[in-house]
């Protein structure tokens, strides 16, 4: 798996469990240079990552770019989701950015989406791809404690609520990484089916 947000890595155990195959995680390799992120889309940037940790482990590897876009930011933070403020993965700061942002941007025009692209590869072979997105409105101030990144902003106007304000297990069943995870589980079954 080629991530080290704790988040993501429980996100992706619990779609992907009981597949037959070990997952390993980055922080059994330490030593490892990461990925520099230099796609213009997700799908460019998950597959740049996939590639690269599976060249350096001789493992095949699951990898995924996901982020926000905010249709009154032209799509920001998008690709930069992570880093939107500077420093990656500053989650306080990134919220805080898209909130000064939009702060004159009228609640019925600040319509998004959260996406996400993951995508298995082995060093010379892209296996398979999935996506996933999850439309919504950002609030201008964050709600909920659970979740992580843009989850406290991110509201669900279905459920009525942010999806920092849900279950796990609800998140997985919704969010843009659950659809994509849960189209990859298919996609790694059939792979596996042929090898």
């Amino acid at each position: 798996m080629a991530t080290g947000n704790a988040g993501k890595i429980r996100e992706i155990l619990d779609v992907l469990r009981g597949l037959p195959v070990t997952f390993r995680q980055l922080s059994e390799f330490p030593d490892l240079p990461e990925a520099i992120e230099s796609g213009a889309t997700f799908v460019e940037n998950a597959e740049l990552k996939a590639r690269h940790y599976a060249g350096l482990t001789g493992l095949v590897t699951l990898a995924e770019d996901s982020g926000i876009e905010v249709d009154a930011l032209g799509g920001a933070p998008g690709v930069y989701s992570a880093r939107f403020a500077g420093r990656h993965g500053d989650d306080a700061a990134n919220n805080a950015k898209v909130i000064e942002l939009l702060r004159d941007v009228p609640a019925e025009k600040r319509t998004g989406r959260f996406r996400c692209v993951c995508v298995l590869a082995s060093a010379d072979t892209l296996i398979a791809t999935a996506e996933g997105t999850i439309e919504g409105r950002i609030l201008d101030w964050p709600r909920g404690t659970g979740g992580f990144g843009y989850d406290p902003l991110f509201y669900v106007p279905e459920l009525g609520c942010t999806t920092a304000e849900i279950s796990r297990e609800e998140k997985n069943r919704i969010s843009h990484r659950g659809k994509a995870l849960r189209a990859m589980r298919k996609r790694i079954e059939e792979w596996l089916a042929r090898i």
